[in-house]
């Protein structure tokens, strides 16, 4: 093992778990595709005996046509129970690397979408990406060939050997001297084979990651006629990638022709020293084609040791990158703490909040003391104050310190993280949708949502009348993020997909703002008149949106700079301000 595993960092026992509960659990399935694939060498090995035996009695005129027909059926036999072996142990172990792959690929996307904000930050989609496909194939392969051709090369060689010395152990020690130079050549190799292969995965996230990036903005980048640019920039991406690839070809190109010189070295030495052999009349010509036929077997084990130690390598350095995304855990963790049955509505209680995002030092909240109680709530506040990261709070997205932020008198690091977000609807300001229809839009944030509650929802967020004019109405795909739908029409949309889960509190950060006032006004007044929230916070700078709101929160600079409802927020300054330059504008 150590010829495959050596210059590694991580423990290789923990990485192995990974995979060793699979193999535990289809054990009978690898039990009998092994069988049949040590079945179908133990055949192969067999057959230059009858060749060895045919042979002789051709030479010693004993040959009889009767004793050949039978020799041939039975080689014939032998090669078609080879076949059928062979059918049965690629069904068994290759489909078992399937279900293998299969299962790694679901615990990860299972681990992934678990994780919290702070991971989606660190971690690129590209590199994600990447573990999920190129990772996860090289595993595949290093668990079914891989797996196969070593132990293919281990039977092949040890019985081949054995009937290779019973024919004469003087050749034999000839066809094996050149095995030594071999192991020593992969040992070198395969240690450089790791490094570079890790660069060949990491090449292609930023390749994945690029190309994502630049579909997701292509009309951005149409806008800006930056095409020439993204192309130039994914060609160098492509041509790193090229070259890392042609550095892992270059180990690969060694190891193969490297394991087929070794091994006509080692038949070049039996068919001169055989032939001394045969003249001397020590073995017999049946015994020395026999030997031949067995020197070629062993050649494929002499290639296999390269490229099993290519795949295996491949292999082992993928399953470490997949080890390590594993092994990432989510800084928000909440308690096993939960409301009681017959809780309706939410109450936050902010004392001395203060926050900055992981891995920085500025702080985006400082000292907040405020009550969050039920009713309508608006935020406001200069551009970088701290309204969305107060919204996202709330909603534990990033981890809090104990004793700051309380939820109807418990620590919210007490509860659940799921116990509180299932009594909160949230919409942010960067709208998502997905290529689906619009009634699937809608029903997304509750699986099963009628079609009656699917509209309702929809007039609510002012959009039934538009959709109903759609070709399709309800059953129209709108196209990868809503590309045929207006900003204003995208963000009613995901209003709806908010309002059709009627959860006790509705949290709007800014989503409302590709509205015209009009249809803003009246989307907030049905929100306003709906009996379905006990609560509405919603971040604005819109002064015809504040001035509905029960209680209005101005932040500056990360602090409360002051708060009450629109009358009494009149004389300060920011909010005056605000005021006079929107009604200006109107």
């Amino acid at each position: 093992m150590s010829l495959f595993f050596s210059n590694k960092n991580t423990d290789l026992q923990s990485v192995l778990h990974i995979i060793f509960p699979l193999f535990q659990k289809y054990k009978i399935r690898l039990f009998t595709g092994f069988f049949a694939l040590v079945c179908v060498d133990l055949i192969q090995l067999v057959i230059p005996k009858f060749i060895k035996h045919g042979v002789d009695s051709l030479a010693q005129k004993s040959a009889t046509s009767t004793s050949l027909l039978w020799l041939g059926i039975i080689i014939i036999s032998a090669a078609a129970c080879v076949v059928l072996l062979r059918f049965w142990w690629r069904l068994l172990i290759i489909g078992f690397s399937r279900i293998l792959e299969k299962d790694i690929r679901d615990r990860l996307f299972s681990h992934i979408v678990k994780m919290d904000q702070p991971f989606f930050e660190r971690w690129k989609t590209g590199d994600l990406m990447a573990h999920a496909s190129n990772d996860l194939n090289a595993i595949q392969m290093a668990c079914g060939m891989g797996l196969v051709a070593a132990v293919d090369a281990l039977v092949l060689t040890s019985v081949g050997i054995g009937f290779m010395v019973s024919i004469s152990p003087r050749l034999t020690l000839f066809a094996l001297m050149p095995m030594p130079l071999l192991a020593i050549c992969t040992r070198i190799l395969s240690a450089r084979l790791h490094t570079r292969f890790n660069l060949v995965q990491e090449q292609f996230a930023l390749i994945t990651e690029f190309a994502r990036t630049t579909l997701s903005s292509i009309q951005l980048i149409q806008a800006y006629t930056l095409e020439k640019m993204q192309k130039q920039g994914f060609a160098r991406l492509g041509k790193k990638y090229v070259k890392s690839n042609l550095n892992v070809a270059v180990i690969q190109g060694a190891l193969f022709p490297a394991s087929t010189l070794i091994g006509n070295i080692g038949m070049l030495l039996v068919l001169y020293n055989g032939g001394i052999l045969v003249m001397t009349e020590v073995i017999t010509i049946g015994e020395f084609v026999a030997f031949i036929t067995y020197m070629y077997m062993l050649i494929w084990p002499m290639m296999a040791v390269g490229w099993v130690a290519n795949i295996i390598q491949r292999g082992m350095t993928s399953l470490r990158r997949i080890y390590r995304l594993l092994n990432e855990q989510p800084i928000v963790i909440g308690g096993t703490g939960t409301f009681p049955a017959n809780q309706t509505s939410l109450h936050f209680s902010c004392r001395h909040l203060s926050f900055c995002y992981p891995e920085t030092q500025r702080k985006i909240l400082t000292d907040i003391s405020l009550e969050i109680e039920p009713g309508h709530l608006a935020i406001t506040g200069r551009t970088g104050s701290g309204k969305s990261t107060l919204c996202k709070l709330l909603l534990r997205m990033y981890p809090v310190e104990r004793g700051c932020l309380l939820c109807n008198q418990i620590d919210v690091n007490d509860l659940a993280v799921n116990e509180l977000r299932k009594y909160i609807a949230y919409l942010p300001q960067e709208t998502t949708l997905f290529s689906e229809t619009i009634a699937h839009n809608i029903a997304f944030g509750k699986p099963g949502a009628s079609r009656l509650e699917i509209e309702e929802a929809a007039r609510a967020a002012a959009i039934h009348e538009e959709i109903l004019q759609l070709p399709e109405g309800y059953a129209t795909l709108i196209g990868e993020r809503g590309v045929r739908l207006s900003g204003g029409q995208r963000q009613r949309l995901a209003l709806a997909r908010a309002l059709v889960c009627k959860r006790s509190l509705l949290i709007i950060d800014d989503g409302l703002n590709a509205i015209d006032v009009e249809t803003e006004q009246q989307v907030l007044q049905n929100l306003v008149s709906s009996k379905n929230y006990q609560s509405i916070i919603i971040v604005s700078h819109r002064i015809n949106v504040l001035q509905l709101a029960d209680n209005i929160i101005i932040l500056d600079q990360g602090e409360v700079a002051a708060q009450g409802n629109h009358s009494q927020l009149q004389e300060h300054p920011f909010y005056r301000a605000m005021v006079e330059k929107q009604q200006t504008d109107a």
